[in-house]
This record gives structure tokens, C-alpha cells and sequence, in this order.
């Protein structure tokens, strides 16, 4: 065990982290060499840990010139809630992080955990693809347009096809309004009479209940999102 731990203080660290129990004696030992001892850390804490610090994950400790140790500013151990937790800050790396969720009951804690990773993922399709369309509806009702535009030129069922799938499409901004409370019926059909009349940037107002300009309302969404709901 004492030479385990010499080949531990070869690599000169300042903090141990272990996913085991770490028994009194080595600790002892690391304790004297300056050396802070943080045990049973999970295995996805440990991977995220070393996302943020730049540090490599061992197993053996044979070879401290090739093996990399992780930097931050600070480590200390705060209290969230009735819970002590052990807080990383000024990470070097900073390619992760822990986002901790509180609220009265589990039902507003799934909710929120579930908005988070919708919102999550809309970052991670925006990261990759820069690209934006309008929002309020305006998308939906051009692309109905297009399909309407399209179903003209077909004959046959497949026309009845192609037209049903226009129809599908206005269901999107007919339930933006109707969310909204507003009588989905005359806002769609206004919306579908502006963008039919050459104004592109059109869309469905929710503070107001109306149509309006959605570049000056600077309403828009993520074009991969878009396409990956169609």
C-alpha cells in the first residue's frame, strides 16, 4: 500500500480523486506529503471532472512523465440545500459542467429537467448549424404555400395527398394562436393573405394577437430544429 502511494506522490499532485474507499493508512500517508484525499467520487463525475480540469484518468501509476494532472483555481465544499456537494471553480479546460436543479416536489423537478434539455439540445443544433428561419409561424404557412403551389400542378389522389399535407402544415401556427388564446381561424388566414401578398417576413404576434413583422420583432428559430421536426 505505502508503495502504491509513493508511486501516487511521484506524479506530485495536490488532490487525489478515487472512485473506491480509501482506506485510514494511505490516507494518512497522502495526507502528510500536502496532499487532499476527495474518495468515492461516481464514475460520471470523474469523467466530467476530467473534461473541465485537462486531467487523465489512471489506473496504474507507473508513469508520471506521460500522465497529465488537472488544473482549477479552487476546490472547496459548499452546501446546496441539506446536501454537501464539492464545488470545481476557475477550470482550465472547461469543457463540462454541473448544472444542480432545485424545486419543491419531483413533478417541477422533472419538468424542469426536461426544459433544460430541450433547451440543451437547441444550443448543440445551433452550435453546428449557424443558420436561422423566421419564427411565429411564418415557416409553416410559406411551406404550405409551397405545397398548395405544388398540388395544383398533380393530378389524381396523390394531389389529395400533397394537399392534406399543406393542411397539416397551417395546423402549426393555428396552434401557436390558439396557445395563445387569440381566434386561430382569422390569424392564420390573415397570416396566409400577407405572405401570399409578397410580405415574407410575416408572422403571428403572441403579445399583441396579430401579424407583424418577425425580422423587426427579431423572432426566429433554429433552421436544423426546423428540419429536424419536419
Amino acid at each position: 500500500m505505502k508503495q502504491k502511494v509513493q508511486k501516487i506522490l511521484a506524479h506530485k499532485p495536490d488532490v487525489f480523486i478515487n472512485r473506491q474507499l480509501v482506506y485510514n493508512y494511505p490516507e494518512q500517508l497522502l495526507a502528510e506529503a500536502g496532499v487532499m484525499v476527495i474518495e468515492h467520487a461516481d464514475f460520471d463525475g470523474v469523467e466530467r471532472l476530467s473534461a473541465c480540469l485537462g486531467s487523465d484518468i489512471l489506473s496504474t501509476f507507473d508513469n508520471p512523465d506521460t500522465a497529465l494532472l488537472g488544473t482549477c483555481d479552487s476546490i472547496e465544499e459548499i452546501m446546496i440545500g441539506e446536501d454537501k456537494v464539492i464545488r470545481f471553480s476557475g477550470c482550465h479546460r472547461n469543457e463540462a459542467c454541473t448544472i444542480v436543479l432545485r424545486g419543491s416536489g419531483s413533478h417541477i423537478l422533472d419538468e424542469a429537467e426536461r426544459s433544460l434539455h430541450d433547451a440543451i439540445c437547441v444550443l448543440i443544433a445551433v452550435s453546428k448549424n449557424h443558420k436561422s428561419i423566421y419564427g411565429g409561424g411564418n415557416a409553416e404557412m410559406r411551406m404550405s404555400l409551397a405545397v398548395d403551389e405544388l398540388a395544383k400542378s398533380m393530378a389524381g389522389k396523390q394531389a389529395i395527398a400533397v394537399e392534406a399535407f399543406a393542411r397539416a402544415l397551417r395546423q402549426l401556427p393555428t396552434i401557436i394562436a390558439e396557445n395563445g388564446g387569440y381566434d386561430a381561424s382569422e390569424l392564420v388566414q390573415n397570416l396566409k393573405s400577407e405572405i401570399y401578398n409578397g410580405n415574407k417576413s410575416a408572422g403571428i404576434n403572441m403579445f399583441g394577437g396579430k401579424i407583424d413583422d418577425m425580422h423587426t420583432l427579431g423572432v426566429t428559430e433554429c433552421f436544423r430544429v426546423k428540419e429536424q421536426a419536419l
